[in-house]
């Protein structure tokens, strides 16, 4: 079979794992995971990265951070992995969800119409007209590894007094207008999940360039305990911590992030040269702001029945494909929750289609790929 997105493990893995092994150190404490803090920290150009065991908690803690509070509402995309949407539940707010602009990423002109047509400003803050509830925070999702427009993010919530999660957990090696992704916005948040480009099996990071917001992501998520011998919490924690074991994978990992991105870069000019371009398919481009990582490869088809044909052929013949994340604001426990255009993600979920994009996929790969999708365009 020709998987969606396997791992590439072929840096120093195992030496480092087998350290940790032959060390003892294989919890919550250890010298990787100080080294992939470090190391991650430097890439992305902040200063301070918190690893922890996931990226899902990365985000909880980042809105607790953030001041989110219970009836609060945080705008998030309707085009995204569910991670975000459900953070938002669990520190008790609300959703409100935002279309896709045509790369697939939230719609910053939708959130403009929202903040200024949907809302008021009520003692200071933004609330939302239809529900009476403040408006605290906006997740940006670089989805795919294709970055939002987050200068124009930041502005709308500087002009609202909203908080910015950067959600970064596809774009590890993306870039935006020169600046990497991670280190756009005061708390950005990434994944380490066995699909990424970089992967310790599980985990995830907050990355930040506040010394009191790294102090608090820290002690949160390490059950909040104060410093000392003694166990003594002044508030409730989370056992959110990344162990040394996973910590000496993702660093061997992010020591070949170059090569790592430069691959998937490569492959994706490969589809792209040997697709062409076709009204009848083709894959999902970057804006001009965007270096992307190329995280997955996403090929829209001409409409549904097109997607529905191409996913049958592809499983049928082995080969690992995706569809589009089914739309947030549909999903069973947001169902009547506030979702603003959103007709461009219904659009881009009725046709979209992830290709397999794995760093370790070999051009013989891509050709039967090709094939299969050159067989359904010609069968329609």
């Amino acid at each position: 079979m020709i998987p969606l997105s396997e791992p590439a493990l072929h840096g120093r893995e195992l030496e480092y794992v087998a350290d940790c092994l032959q060390s003892g150190w294989v919890s919550s404490n250890g010298e990787y995971i100080d080294r992939l803090e470090r190391a991650l920290a430097e890439y992305v150009g902040v200063d301070h990265a918190v690893a922890c065991n996931c990226g899902t908690s990365a985000l909880h803690v980042s809105l607790i951070l953030s001041g989110v509070h219970a009836n609060h509402e945080v705008i998030v995309p309707a085009i995204t992995f569910i991670a975000p949407v459900n953070a938002v539940r669990y520190v008790g707010a609300f959703p409100v969800f935002i279309g896709c602009d045509e790369y697939c990423g939230m719609d910053v002109s939708s959130v403009r119409h929202f903040l200024a047509e949907e809302c008021s400003s009520v003692d200071g803050f933004t609330v939302n007209k239809a529900t009476g509830r403040r408006v605290s925070a906006i997740i940006p999702v670089h989805v795919f590894g294709t970055p939002a427009d987050m200068d124009a993010v930041l502005a709308l919530a500087d002009a609202h007094g909203l908080a910015v999660i950067e959600d970064a957990s596809e774009a590890l090696g993306s870039a935006y207008k020169g600046r990497k992704c991670g280190g756009l916005a005061a708390l950005a948040c990434l994944s380490f999940n066995g699909n990424k480009i970089v992967t310790s099996g599980g985990g995830g990071a907050i990355l930040t360039n506040d010394d009191a917001l790294a102090e608090g992501a820290r002690y949160l998520t390490t059950q909040a305990k104060e410093a000392g011998i003694e166990y003594v919490h002044h508030a409730v924690g989370y056992n959110y911590r990344m162990n040394n074991l996973l910590a000496a994978l993702g660093l061997a990992q992010l020591e070949t992030i170059e090569e790592r991105v430069a691959t998937k870069r490569a492959n994706f000019a490969v589809y792209e040269r040997t697709l062409g371009p076709t009204g009848a398919g083709q894959l999902l481009q970057q804006p001009a702001w965007s270096d992307a990582n190329r995280w997955f490869y996403a090929y829209l088809c001409a409409d549904a029945p097109a997607k529905d044909k191409l996913l049958r052929t592809c499983l049928a013949s082995d080969i690992q494909v995706r569809p589009l994340w089914y739309p947030n604001h549909l999903q069973t426990p947001y169902v009547g929750m506030q979702a603003y255009q959103v007709g461009r993600a219904l659009w881009f979920y009725e046709r979209l289609v992830n290709l397999p994009c794995s760093v370790t996929l070999a051009p013989d790969e891509i050709a039967v790929v090709v094939a299969a999708i050159e067989a359904c365009r010609s069968a329609t």
